[in-house]
């Protein structure tokens, strides 16, 4: 038994190692992300809450809103061959800004500034779509 209260070589080795892991490990976890985020982040390009989805048989619109924009994205119900997607998002007195093209599994995300006003979006995949009318307002 020690009476001068230092940690013996064995815990002193043991305590370096420690603290020379645990950092590379914080490093990974910042590289990598946290498990499970890469799905949530495919799924949706834009930021904010989700404020509105329209579902149509090929796909869905999705409508995000923060304090002051508004985005959405058309995203494919099964995503593979390239097809025909339109996504079209416009502010209440404003221009609409859209996005078509041949994509695989999504257009957009297009982004509209929307601080007190309303936006309406539509979205298409082929022959099928949607649309929100007036909303966020």
């Amino acid at each position: 038994m020690r009476s001068s209260g230092r940690p013996g070589p064995a815990a002193a080795r043991r305590t370096a190692a420690a603290l020379l892991v645990l950092p590379l490990l914080g490093a990974f976890g910042l590289v990598l992300g946290p498990a499970g985020s890469a799905p949530a982040q495919a799924a949706s390009a834009c930021s904010g809450r989700l404020v509105k989805t329209v579902t149509f048989s090929t796909g869905s619109l999705r409508v995000y809103g923060s304090r002051a924009y508004a985005c959405a994205v058309t995203v494919a119900r099964k995503p593979g061959a390239r097809r025909t997607m339109r996504v079209s998002l416009q502010p209440r007195g404003g221009r609409a800004v859209v996005d078509s093209g041949r994509f695989t599994q999504l257009a957009g995300p297009v982004k509209v500034h929307a601080l007190n006003r309303c936006v309406r979006a539509s979205g298409s995949i082929g022959t099928s779509s949607g649309s929100t009318g007036w909303i966020m307002c």
